[in-house]
């Protein structure tokens, strides 16, 4: 696609500082959600904290480990949510060991690749495996996204939040559509504080009036704000610092018990980190399986996962939310990636943009999504376009992915769940080996 801002291009500081925090708009819900479903107490997971290692985590990936050549954020990974909540019995050090884990995993495969090279992948993911897998990643977070519209987590189905998300979604298209050249490189800035505005006037009424069923900003998230405040940091953890939580690794059957926790789940998040990475090939227009390389992406996905945990205790991923982001505005330049990331590292000591944060009505965010969600489906069919659908052994590879993955066909191996898109994933590769590896090989013959 044809990008305002190149990979290595800079906007002006001024207009970069407000592209960086659309992209950290982007990233935010998701990365501040997993800490509150991993441990609701908050006692060895922190929001602020997750977003402080999300921070560190993509520096490390985009300018370290990828060599300014990749522009995706890297935030708390939904995939190791079950991991976590298992590992917050080991305390504070259980779970950053279980990060070490999962990071290493990605460091050995990448060593592999290093050494083998990574032609393999593209043989083995082929446009009509990769397409799908990037569109049921899409089409898979339709669900939260409709369930944020629906203010699922109020507890209670409100047409007021249903309009205001909605509204959220039309202000981001108009301004990213119809809107000014400035406009449509912010339209989730412009969207999300749009809808804000609408819902803080609803909210005020409904508090004057005394009907709570349009009071959809949350204030008492305001309460006890502070200027500034240091996050519950994983490493201060581990070293002592909280009274009210301890360290719990009593033996080398706890180790074991971690890795068998995190290990497995690493190798089946490998499958969406291809899939992202092929999808943001397509937008920035070149090959980042090759370059630079695929060794270089897992290398930063892995260590960028440990550093992340190391302050957060979040495991990190690359973030379709930010591929979506760069493929709506066509803004792919490195330098917003990493003024996002840094963004994310001062903001998580500022308190009153965590309360703020934490103040957005859910629907605003389920609004934005049917953007950003929508985006990377799209993206993954527009990668089908050279595939010959008319042919059945091409249809039935399509099927074999899109039907499990968005039926939720999910594999248990006891504390090993392999989720709907890997399990999509796999069937559709082994569909593909066999009879188009086969069908090609009569035809040769």
């Amino acid at each position: 696609m044809k990008l305002t801002y190149d990979v290595n291009q800079n906007p002006p500081l001024k207009k970069n500082l407000i592209y960086a925090f659309q992209q950290l708009l982007a990233i935010m819900a998701a990365t501040l959600l997993v800490p509150i479903l991993v441990d609701g107490t908050g006692t060895y997971m922190s929001q602020p904290a997750a977003l402080c290692g999300a921070g560190f985590g993509t520096l490390f990936y985009i300018y370290i480990a990828t060599r300014k050549k990749s522009p995706v954020f890297l935030g708390s990974s939904f995939a190791f949510i079950s991991p976590l909540a298992g590992a917050v019995a080991f305390g504070f050090l259980g779970i950053f060991l279980g990060a070490v884990f999962a990071g290493l995993v990605y460091v050995v495969i990448a060593l592999i690749i290093k050494k083998t090279g990574s032609a393999w992948v593209n043989k083995l993911l082929p446009p009509v495996v990769i397409g799908p897998t990037v569109a049921l990643i899409g089409l898979s977070l339709c669900g939260s996204a409709v369930n944020n519209i629906n203010n699922t987590a109020a507890g209670s189905y409100n047409l007021v939040a249903i309009l205001v998300g909605v509204i959220a979604f039309v202000i981001t298209v108009y301004a990213s559509t119809k809107g000014s050249k400035g406009m449509k490189l912010i339209p989730f800035i412009i969207g999300i504080l749009g809808a804000y505005i609408v819902a803080l006037v609803l909210t005020l009424i409904g508090r004057a009036a005394n009907l709570e069923y349009i009071q959809l900003v949350n204030l008492d998230a305001f309460k006890g704000m502070q200027l500034f405040k240091v996050p519950r940091f994983t490493f201060l953890g581990i070293f002592g610092a909280y009274e009210d939580a301890t360290n719990k690794i009593g033996s080398f059957a706890d180790v074991i018990s971690i890795f068998v926790l995190f290990a497995p789940v690493a190798f089946v998040v490998l499958a969406e980190h291809i899939a992202d990475h092929k999808n943001l090939s397509t937008i920035i227009n070149r090959d980042l399986i090759t370059d630079p390389g695929l060794d270089h992406t897992l290398i930063g996905d892995g260590v960028g996962s440990i550093i992340g945990s190391f302050f957060g205790g979040c495991p990190n991923t690359t973030y379709g939310e930010s591929v979506g982001c760069v493929a709506i505005t066509g803004n792919a330049s490195i330098s917003t990636i990493g003024i996002a990331a840094i963004y994310c590292i001062i903001l998580s000591f500022f308190d009153p943009f965590v309360c703020f944060v934490n103040s957005i009505p859910s629907c605003i965010v389920g609004g934005v999504c049917i953007a950003l969600y929508g985006f990377i489906a799209v993206s993954g069919l527009k990668m089908l376009q050279p595939v010959d659908l008319n042919d059945n052994r091409n249809l039935f590879v399509v099927a074999a992915i899109l039907v499990p993955g968005i039926g939720g066909l999910t594999l248990n191996f006891g504390a090993v769940t392999i989720s709907a898109i890997a399990t999509g994933l796999i069937l559709g590769i082994i569909i593909n080996v066999i009879f188009n590896r086969r069908a090609a090989n009569e035809k040769a013959a």
